[in-house]
């Protein structure tokens, strides 16, 4: 094979994965090989179901390959599954002023009316525009919320998706942003559990108790958008790639 040829192959190739990388709402072939798998296909709401509910209230649309927020107080959305030890990556684009969240170890019992009762939040934020950006960092966007504040302020402006992780093994979460880890922290050690002590937290038991639990998309009131939201199941002791 000339040189001229492999070259013209290996660029197609590679634009081929650059491609399935950049295409929302798929996998690539490493991420199958990897173990990652979809959470939303772009088109449905297969998977999702309100909180304390059999299906998805009315207000979150799926429209232009992502999943939307557009009417105010419906009420969170949850997996149908629940996760131990994962990897959840997934795209988001808040609006102007708006707040919302990812909820993770969401425990759906009666007695929990809401998410935020029982799950740590991954924040999302305008944090140009919001109020709660005003009581300080640990409310920025990628922040642990009341609690770690990301180390770096590295959140696109409104209207621009933001890439973002949280990964949860044992004890040990982080949540990245952007291609940046901004928080790290260990469920459960004296540490966490003084700053628990001190927070607003202190006054809901069931805060963040759980060993595993649902992922949940906020609804705050505030028109937001997810896509490309994807989980890889993790051993104890896997690290991340």
């Amino acid at each position: 094979m000339s040189r001229i040829l492999f070259t013209g192959f290996l660029a197609i190739a590679l634009a081929a994965t650059l491609s399935a990388a950049d295409t929302p709402n798929t996998l690539t072939n490493k991420e199958k090989a990897d173990g990652w798998k979809l959470l939303f296909d772009g088109t449905t709401t297969t998977g999702w179901r309100g909180y304390q509910k059999e299906t998805v209230p009315d207000g979150w649309t799926v429209a232009d390959g992502a999943i939307s927020l557009t009417s105010k107080k419906v009420g969170d959305i949850i997996t149908a599954d629940e996760y131990e030890n994962f990897e959840f990556a997934f795209e988001w684009k808040i609006s102007k002023n708006g707040n919302s969240g990812v909820f993770y170890l969401v425990q759906e019992k009666p007695e929990l009316k809401q998410t935020f009762l029982s799950g740590p939040e991954y924040q999302v934020l305008d944090n140009d525009g919001h109020p709660d950006a005003k009581n300080g960092p640990d409310r920025f966007a990628g922040a642990n919320y009341a609690l770690q504040p990301p180390s770096k302020n590295v959140v696109k402006p409104v209207g621009e998706w933001n890439q973002s992780r949280i990964v949860k093994r044992g004890a040990h979460v982080e949540h990245w942003l952007n291609g940046e880890k901004v928080v790290e922290y260990e469920l459960w050690s004296d540490a966490w559990k003084a700053q628990v002590a001190k927070s607003k937290f202190s006054k809901m038991p069931a805060y963040a108790t759980a060993k595993k639990g649902h992922l949940a998309l906020q609804d705050h009131g505030d028109p937001v958008s997810f896509r490309s939201l994807k989980i890889k199941v993790l051993p104890a002791s896997q690290g991340t790639n």
